[in-house]
């Protein structure tokens, strides 16, 4: 899956409601659609019906949980600015795909062409990590950082309890 980022429609945005459930469900993911609506003040089928809205949307997209890599063995995390051959972005992206440390590929303007995000359990598996993605066919030169801590996790928190809490409306 090709995940977009850029403008959506203005009926496209997330209003208050939509914010306030996603808070909820980001906060306890387990929760049943009833059980929301209890918690939220409104019916079990306005929750059902946003919930659909917000996955028909591409908005949600699923309740994955939230692992710690590094408990997992994997201690490492690496960043990688990728230059590709023109025209090679699909194909290099698919074999990056297949690569099972990466966790994640942008495709970027600037110094290259893919943003990468990989681990990995130790340096010499990193090494082998990196070795797997210079050899991806179309991979002209790769610029490798290591993290060394992340004080800023990814998140979407803060977006949601703005567009929760916003005192106008649309």
């Amino acid at each position: 899956m090709i995940y977009q980022t850029g403008q959506c429609d203005q009926e496209d945005a997330v209003d208050a409601l939509d914010a306030r459930l996603l808070l909820l469900l980001t906060d306890a993911p387990r929760l049943n659609v009833l059980e929301c609506a209890r918690r939220l003040g409104v019916a079990r089928g306005t929750v059902q019906a946003r919930l659909d809205r917000l996955t028909e949307q591409g908005i949600l997209g699923g309740f994955p949980p939230q692992l710690n890599l590094t408990a997992m063995g994997y201690g490492l995390t690496a960043f990688a600015v990728i230059e590709i051959a023109q025209g090679q972005r699909t194909s290099v992206s698919e074999a990056l795909d297949a690569i099972e440390e990466v966790c994640e590929v942008h495709a970027t303007t600037g110094q290259g062409d893919l943003f990468v995000r990989m681990v990995a359990r130790d340096h010499d598996d990193l090494q082998r990590v990196i070795d797997a993605v210079v050899s991806v066919p179309g991979v002209r030169r790769t610029s490798t950082s290591l993290a060394l801590s992340t004080p800023v996790p990814p998140r979407v928190r803060p977006l949601l309890e703005r567009l929760a809490y916003e005192t106008n409306s649309r």
